[in-house]
């Protein structure tokens, strides 16, 4: 009998540790551009990740996913709270001292329009960063990109071509292979089949899969589908206003999934036979900004189930059962 994908990794070393994370984006105005107020993107965000997982991050549009990740990467520099790396805090370290990091943590971008520059080309793109980290000699480029090119499933000729002589999903791949170039052990993919079409967003997926497999890689794919998310991921942060208010298994997540927001993202996910739907779920009650949010419970004002005591007191993440954390007062063990 195979052994359940959320426990495959429970042995395994952490390879990420991301303890109480906090990224505010500050709002400047007035006649002396001072500071006034703050958009609150990430609040206090702690988990870990294990080498060889694959670990999902969902929410609405705005929830803060890919600020999260671009936060792990240092893309965004934390407000507060630590990131530790196998073993090494990488919080405020120096440009020059994060570089032999950071070739060990990569990133996929959700749009691969915007994340590749129209002038290089192909060969150009993965020189560059071939060059930057010295993963090769001059004379194995060559034969080293048309590798890579090869295992993302393109065309060795394809290495002269520049950006807009590709389709969508094939801007994709050179992305994927742009961040594979450095031979990283952990990836960030934020949202990476969001911005193709559906035909091609499963022959992505199933890429990404395999090279995971292959290379043995560490992964937080971010994204808003619950449906995708379960299929390739282990386990799921499930956030709501920055907030992580779930953290579970992808294991019949329809059946184990106790915090009101995450049931209400359940509901509302479309379903391919007709006759399993189940009662939809409408969230009533306006999003609060994320410039001024809630001193209680971030779900307080959608909540069907909240109480007094949610308009004050925000739960905090609490152990329940088997992996399973959720942050609510009225989900009991």
């Amino acid at each position: 009998m195979s052994q359940p994908k959320s426990e495959q990794y429970e042995s395994s070393k952490p390879l990420v540790k991301v303890k109480n994370l906090v990224k505010h984006f500050p709002k400047r105005g007035g006649v002396f551009n001072q500071v006034i107020a703050k958009v609150h993107a990430v609040n206090d965000v702690s988990f870990e990740i294990r080498k060889g997982e694959t670990l999902g991050v969902v929410g609405e549009s705005g929830c803060g996913k890919s600020t999260l990740g671009k936060a792990i990467i240092r893309l965004h520099d934390p407000t507060s709270g630590r990131v530790i790396f196998d073993g090494v805090d990488i919080t405020h370290l120096s440009r020059s001292r994060l570089r032999p990091i950071r070739r060990r943590m990569q990133m996929i971008f959700q749009d691969p329009n915007s994340s590749l520059n129209p002038r290089m080309t192909v060969e150009a793109t993965l020189r560059e960063v071939i060059r930057l980290h010295k993963i090769v000699s001059e004379s194995e480029m060559r034969s080293y990109i048309d590798g890579l090119l090869t295992k993302v499933g393109l065309r060795v000729d394809d290495r002269g071509k520049y950006p807009h002589e590709f389709s969508g999903g094939q801007k994709q791949r050179i992305g994927i292979a742009r961040a594979l170039a450095v031979k990283p052990e952990f990836i960030i993919a934020d949202e990476p089949v969001s911005a193709l079409d559906v035909s091609i967003q499963a022959q992505v997926l199933n890429l990404l899969m395999d090279l995971k497999d292959e290379l043995k890689l560490t992964l937080l794919f971010v994204s808003h589908d619950l449906k995708v998310i379960d299929h390739f991921c282990d386990r799921m942060l499930v956030m709501y206003l920055g907030n992580v208010v779930e953290e579970m298994p992808c294991q019949d997540i329809h059946a184990t999934a106790k915090h009101p927001y995450t049931k209400a993202l359940l509901a509302s996910n479309p379903i391919t036979d007709p006759d399993q739907r189940g009662e939809l779920v409408v969230l009533e009650g306006e999003v609060p900004s994320p410039y001024d949010p809630p001193a209680g419970c971030p779900f307080v004002t959608r909540c069907p189930i909240a109480t007094d005591r949610c308009k004050t007191e925000n739960p905090p993440l609490e152990d329940r059962a088997g992996n399973h954390r959720v942050a609510c007062w009225e989900v009991k063990e």
